[in-house]
């Protein structure tokens, strides 16, 4: 109870900025009818349950269930077992995941089975890929770059419509499931393997299974005629108190089946995996049944909160910038994007495993603030694009070269770090909010939704690419001063050593 408690307050703290944010804006600029504005703050009661349930559940059952699914089949060396759990491990857990779904309802020209199998085949192939890349020992930095230059040769010849969504489907296939599930199962595999490169090879997995759904867009976009169409969700309209409350309940159980769904794959395939290599004691079945639960139950609060009361909000915030108005959408985007990092789940699930391995040598703290900060950037650059209409070549492009020739100088766990942490940023937070938020807002400045306002997430996976990498590179600097000052306090200590030998001799 105290460990629920503790989650509680930690969700509390984390969704508490943007809410209140979000309040302000609204008295600021414009005034939500008082009925939505109750939905946004039932919603808001939604997400801190949830948030807590799901992180409490996630840590006794998704992660270990991962972490020795990687283990155990990584123990018996047998290349095409891992590489084919690795493949299906891929599939399950995306599929699992609801924003993927959401994505797929905004692009007309391709059906929704097809969009969601194929971008779940393409995060099975690249989880395939980052195993083979561990056990072949490729340099992450050389399997990035030419991960991305087939990326961007890709989308050269991609319809200018299904670039930013091929980004977008990047960001939110990497969410709450998906996310736990990759780093532990990453963990496993690195544990097994061992020797001084082992705490580098936990990260990186995550990023590198983002890179899966740009390319499986890119290649249906070329397949399949570029008539990708959006429009702003209406704002559902109450007459009581009482409409709201039925509304979450009428969504209830369209969340529960929903979420249902998506987790039953992976606790089926757990339970094959239980009888042929785990051999989990009943004890501990238990816990990670109960651990189940508490998942399930959480991430519907979750999505519940994030789709039925936030989604509205964002659509309504960004709806009241327009004329002289969206040149704040710049601003008020960067600050939205500061705080709204703090409610992804899956950030704290990552940041808990980066200050686990680095033996607190990149704290929680650290990383949620460089988070933030390139959140805030994200957002910023993002509403620069709505407001003027500029191509998302002119962003995508220049931060991607630099992002990948900074790997070059950073340490390299900094680097697997970075792009984990540009997948694991953009959540259903951002699928639910932002993205509504940048709809929103194109729509008022009367821009063009498909090319203007998607690519937000994209952004959201970008700028973390920098931001952390911009941190491991003082990180290094700072050791390297460090070092240099401890080389010179020892020289003048034996110089002084010395002298005080010759006085003592004369």
């Amino acid at each position: 109870m105290k460990t629920f408690a503790r989650k509680l307050l930690e969700a509390s703290i984390a969704v508490l900025p943007i809410t209140v944010l979000v309040i302000v804006l609204n008295f600021a600029m414009g005034t939500m009818p008082a009925l939505n504005l109750a939905a946004f703050l039932i919603g808001f009661i939604c997400l801190i349950a949830g948030e807590a349930l799901y992180s409490l559940g996630s840590t006794i059952s998704l992660e270990p269930i991962g972490e020795h699914i990687g283990a155990k089949v990584t123990a018996t060396k047998k290349i095409p077992l891992i590489l084919g759990v690795c493949l299906v491990v891929g599939v399950i857990i995306t599929v699992a995941e609801p924003d993927l779904t959401v994505l797929a309802t905004q692009i007309s020209s391709i059906p929704n089975p097809v969009l969601i199998w194929s971008v779940a085949a393409g995060v099975g192939i690249f989880m395939l890929a980052s195993v083979l890349r561990l056990l072949l020992k490729i340099r992450l930095n050389a399997f990035l770059i030419a991960c991305y230059g087939a990326v961007f040769l890709l989308a050269a010849f991609s319809d200018a419509d299904y670039v930013p969504l091929a980004f977008d489907s990047g960001g939110v296939t990497t969410g709450p499931i998906t996310v736990p599930f990759i780093l532990a199962l990453g963990a496993g595999v690195s544990t097994v393997m061992g020797g001084s490169k082992s705490q580098e090879d936990s990260f990186g997995m995550v990023g590198i299974c983002s890179i899966g759904p740009i390319i499986a867009v890119l290649i249906l976009g070329l397949a399949f005629n570029a008539d990708a169409e959006a429009g702003v969700e209406q704002i559902s309209t109450y007459s009581s108190i009482g409409e709201v409350f039925a509304h979450f309940a009428e969504q209830t159980p369209v969340y529960l089946k929903e979420v249902g769904i998506a987790l039953l794959p992976i606790y089926a395939f757990f339970i094959i995996f239980q009888f042929a290599l785990i051999k989990f004691p009943v004890k501990r079945l238990l816990r990670i049944g109960i651990g189940a639960i508490y998942t399930y139950i959480g991430l519907t609060l979750f999505l519940m909160g994030a789709n039925v009361g936030f989604m509205p909000a964002g659509t309504y915030i960004g709806g009241l910038f327009g004329g002289e108005l969206k040149w704040l959408l710049i601003p008020v985007g960067a600050l939205i994007g500061s705080v709204l990092v703090l409610a992804e789940p899956a950030v704290h699930v990552l940041n808990k495993q980066i200050e686990s391995v680095t033996g607190g040598a990149v704290s929680r703290k650290s990383m949620l603030t460089v988070l933030s900060v390139s959140m805030a950037f994200a957002v910023a650059m993002s509403m620069i694009r709505v407001v003027t209409g500029i191509s998302i070549w002119w962003m995508l492009a220049p931060v991607y070269a630099i992002a990948l020739g900074l790997s070059f100088f950073v340490p390299k766990i900094f680097t697997a770090i970075a792009f984990d942490s540009g997948g694991v940023a953009s959540g259903p937070m951002t699928a639910a909010f932002l993205l509504p938020l940048a709809m929103g807002a194109s729509e008022a400045v009367g821009g063009n939704i498909i090319t203007d306002a998607f690519g937000t997430v994209a952004f959201v996976a970008m700028t973390p690419l920098l931001a952390v990498q911009v941190m491991g590179f003082t990180f290094k600097i700072k050791k390297h001063i460090a070092a240099k000052s401890a080389r010179e306090a020892k020289y003048r200590a034996l110089i002084e050593r010395e002298g005080e030998i010759i006085i003592l001799e004369d």
